[in-house]
């Protein structure tokens, strides 16, 4: 029994090494790995019967590549680094991101899986795994502090505070007048304290004395580090805002934020609910959705406006949160792909386009291709649901 029991520590202790070793390989050949998952899932698209309704293998290898290029991308965002730490994302959290990655990549092999055993049922499997996106994207929005959600919640929403000395600090998504300057604060202006002057002194002789040492540590060496220690400053910690201290410090721009948010969030889960309902032959879901969209993304912009008009409590929105309500708006182009419009009007724009393409050699077939591609993506909903 305790042999057993030996073997199985052993067994653990070893698949933790060869993951470190993986992980330090994959954080040394980043551009590399970047480059190979690139050109796998370029190669995904080609797979024969790709959108065949029977073939479950295609699905299954795009997902399992899909789930390894979110672990690598998680690795490499985790990568220990020398300097301080002073984002508001804690290493040791849970991995939002890379859950969101995985779930959204195991969606599409759910849905043909279950549309080839279940026939229409399958939108009971797709409203499951949308709830459980709804779940993690939640947690994920308190988490952050109420922060805009990026690309869903598949990239972290971390920026980079470079002018600490400014008047103003940022908590979640909104700007106070008058805040005060942290430790931080005192990390970024070395000119103007001469407690970080002491403390670059102190970490001059520490690794002058990690050069010279020879053999074990000497005690003035131990004395000399104790002492940078203590006086290097602690590391910034950001407070993160509760809904209530958002709905009461910023009044009507705080909850036009998070009631968007939320309904960013929410849209997906709410147009597969209608599909199961009525169908997907059906406008109610699809004008639906659309209204959720635009609403959630008018009280943001509305939310963003009342910003510039003076009030005390502005909504900053950071390049990446301008980029992401940006991104949003792309979004909206996939209703022409969705159905009852695309049966109605894209498809014959489209097959309208291919007939005068045809008879052009070599762009004739290369057009057939793409519509090919088109309408056979256009059967996942996965593939178009934005989400």
């Amino acid at each position: 029994m305790g042999l057993v029991k030996g073997l199985k520590v052993w067994t653990w202790f070893r698949c933790l090494e060869t993951m470190e070793v993986y992980k330090t390989w994959v954080r040394r050949n980043k551009e590399y790995v970047h480059s190979l998952e690139s050109l796998a899932n370029g190669l995904t698209w080609l797979l024969p019967e790709r959108f065949s309704t029977s073939e479950i293998g295609p699905e299954a290898v795009t997902t399992v590549l899909g789930i390894i290029t979110a672990i690598n991308e998680h690795i490499i965002d985790t990568a220990p680094t020398n300097r301080r730490q002073t984002s508001s994302v804690d290493p040791s959290s849970f991995p939002y991101s890379l859950c969101l990655s995985a779930l959204k990549d195991l969606e599409t092999l759910v849905e043909v899986v279950a549309e080839q055993y279940y026939g229409d049922k399958k939108w009971n499997f797709i409203a499951i795994t949308e709830a459980a996106k709804v779940l993690v994207r939640l947690a994920l929005f308190q988490n952050s502090g109420f922060k805009m959600l990026l690309h869903g919640g598949e990239t972290p929403n971390v920026e980079e505070h470079t002018d600490c000395s400014s008047s103003q600090h940022r908590v979640g998504g909104f700007q106070k007048h008058g805040g005060h300057n942290g430790p931080g604060w005192l990390q970024n202006n070395h000119s103007n304290s001469p407690w970080n002057l002491e403390g670059r002194a102190l970490s001059a002789l520490s690794r002058f004395g990690e050069h010279a040492r020879m053999g074990s540590d000497t005690p003035w060496m131990r004395k000399i580090q104790q002492q940078h220690a203590i006086m290097e400053p602690p590391a910034p910690k950001l407070e993160r805002p509760t809904l209530s201290n958002i709905l009461s410090e910023k009044g009507l721009n705080g909850a036009l934020f998070v009631t968007g948010e939320i309904l960013f969030i929410m849209r997906p889960l709410i147009y597969v609910l209608f599909i199961r309902k009525y169908g997907i032959r059906s406008w109610t879901p699809w004008f639906l959705s659309l209204a959720v969209d635009f609403i959630g993304m008018g009280f943001l912009l509305r939310a963003k406006q009342a910003g510039k008009d003076g009030k005390e409590q502005l909504l900053h929105l950071s390049a990446a949160e301008n980029d992401e309500l940006r991104r949003r708006k792309l979004l909206w182009a996939l209703y022409l792909m969705r159905e009852p419009f695309f049966s109605k009007y894209t498809r014959q724009k489209l097959e309208s386009t291919e007939s005068q393409l045809e008879p052009i050699p070599l762009i004739g077939t290369l057009a057939a291709k793409i519509m090919e591609l088109i309408i056979g993506a256009q059967t996942r909903y996965t593939y178009m649901s934005g989400s």
